[in-house]
């Protein structure tokens, strides 16, 4: 592909392309061109440190680079830019044949998101997600749903299990107090919730556990 759209569903896992050699350096260059991409929904992050952009590589015989980017969740309205920000990025670095490609398999996690991203979502005010192991080993919530009328003698319905353990808390990004509680769990974009701290009354935003 020579455009920035996209293609494909899995590609290999090598660091090449193609039948050519190419020389480390030049993979690692055209890795930190493409790493330095923002993310267009969470712009403090690049693509780097939000786990997206799954390899790079660059056909020795070729010149060809070719980028594989892992979506955050199947059709995620951010990967066509995420693409040809990564197109234009790397053809104006010098690289004038540029694909990229998706890659499902395996699927992105939030657990993807490296140190340094979780420091810049704190930073910027976002409670970064926390470990999806420790969050699926509190076990699912327990919803109880009453009467649907007024006066209607039903007992109340369980769907599922109580917790086991105590999932861990999720600390105010902005006084750091783990008294915090979930508002809504849709915030301004799919990816994230909107919670409040008790302690200081602000409002934040949550990167959800995927």
């Amino acid at each position: 592909m020579t455009g920035p759209g996209p293609t494909g569903t899995a590609e290999p896992t090598g660091g090449t392309v193609g039948t050519g050699t190419a020389d480390p350096t030049a993979r690692e260059l055209a890795w930190a061109v493409a790493a330095a991409v923002p993310d267009p929904e969470l712009p403090m992050l690049t693509l780097a440190d939000l786990g997206v952009l799954a390899e790079v590589g660059v056909d020795g015989g070729s010149g060809t680079v070719t980028a594989w980017l892992t979506p955050t969740y199947s059709g995620c309205p951010a990967v066509a830019e995420m693409a040809a920000d990564v197109d234009r990025r790397l053809r104006a670095a010098g690289y004038p044949d540029v694909r990229v490609r998706l890659r499902l398999d395996p699927p992105w996690s939030t657990d993807l998101i490296t140190a340094e991203g979780r420091r810049k979502l704190a930073e910027a005010g976002i409670a970064p997600p926390r470990p999806t192991a420790a969050v699926a080993a509190a076990g699912p919530v327990a919803l109880t749903l009453g009467p649907t009328r007024t006066g209607t003698a039903t007992a109340p319905t369980t769907l599922a299990a109580p917790r086991t353990a105590a999932a861990p808390p999720v600390p105010c990004p902005r006084c750091g107090d783990a008294d915090t509680e979930e508002l809504s769990r849709f915030g301004s974009t799919a990816c994230k919730a909107l919670w409040r701290c008790r302690a200081c009354r602000e409002p934040f935003e949550r990167v959800k556990e995927i």
